[in-house]
């Protein structure tokens, strides 16, 4: 029994250090967390708005790139901000592999081992190679609260915005491992599947990062953040009090295995032909997914009042 223990860890070890990451909610999902993050803001905590927005025009690519963007949409001014919030929150993807600010691929996700079949479901002790989205997130709210400079606070603040969507992606905080998959799953870009038998094959990954919005849009960004915030209003999500993102991993690891993964029940296909998803599965899940966006809406604008209101 102890060699078997100590087999599993080693496993687990090398499993962690073979992983890669896989990418979060959309670009046009993180935009509606973003707006949606305005929106409650600009409800109850106005007085912040001010100050966010000076640290975000301080922003490397405000001036050359993002104002524009904004001007060329002819939006009102409150639009304009929203807008800015909109960018903020998708900008850690839109810079991935192609800029110098951008070098923290792993900072997007952590990957807590789901392992059925070896009877582990680990969140205690994951350790991807690399810094996670646990100790980005950290080192950036540490960098918003310092002395340094508005424009790498706006830096932090992007990053604060998109690992917040991020980490409430259940697929971001799990890796699925067992024989079809002795390394993992890479948070289910693996996990073949088809959404019909005449669908194309695509990956599980790719249809939880799409399901709610593909169009990067602002008043498609700003539709789906004013859906949410009424669809889900604070009392009807009474773990909005817990500002603890370790805590948020582990929900969201718990819907990858409860919901996602469908306890292991959930077939992949094969490299080149996807598996159906089961009748039910996408009005089962998407509840799911909305209610995970707007948590996360809610628990950035909750994090930016805690951190910035002093």
């Amino acid at each position: 029994m102890k060699r078997l223990f100590q087999s599993i860890l080693v496993f687990i070890g090398l499993v962690f250090i073979t992983l890669p990451a896989a990418l979060g909610w959309n670009k046009a999902t993180h935009m509606a967390i973003g707006a949606m993050a305005y929106q409650e803001l600009n409800t109850t905590s106005p007085q912040l708005l001010p100050k966010l927005l000076t640290i975000l025009k301080q922003h490397p690519y405000f001036q050359n790139r993002w104002a524009p963007q904004m001007a060329a949409l002819k939006l009102s001014q409150q639009e304009q901000d929203e807008y800015l919030f909109m960018l903020a929150a998708r900008w850690p993807d839109d810079v991935k592999g192609t800029d110098p600010y951008h070098d923290h691929f792993s900072w997007h996700f952590i990957n807590y081992v789901y392992a059925p079949q070896q009877g582990i479901a680990r969140s205690d002790s994951a350790l991807p190679t690399g810094e996670t989205i646990l100790q980005a997130y950290a080192l950036n709210r540490q960098l918003l609260k310092s002395n340094v400079a508005d424009s790498s606070k706006a830096i932090a603040l992007c990053w604060l915005f998109h690992l917040t969507g991020d980490v409430h992606m259940p697929l971001h905080t799990s890796a699925l491992v067992g024989t079809q998959f002795p390394q993992g799953d890479k948070g289910g870009n693996l996990f073949k599947i088809k959404l019909a038998l005449s669908s194309n094959t695509t990956n599980l990954h790719s249809f939880w990062d799409g399901m709610l919005l593909n169009s990067d849009d602002y008043h498609s960004a700003d539709s789906l953040a004013t859906q949410e915030r009424a669809a889900f209003s604070r009392t009807q999500l009474p773990q909005l009090g817990n500002l603890d993102l370790i805590d948020w991993s582990k929900e969201s690891f718990q819907l990858a295995q409860d919901n996602v993964y469908r306890n292991n029940t959930l077939q992949a296909g094969s490299e080149t032909e996807g598996s159906v998803l089961p009748p039910d599965y996408i009005a089962t899940v998407k509840p799911i997914a909305r209610r995970q966006v707007a948590l996360a809406g809610y628990r950035l604008a909750d994090e930016l009042v805690a951190d910035l209101s002093n």
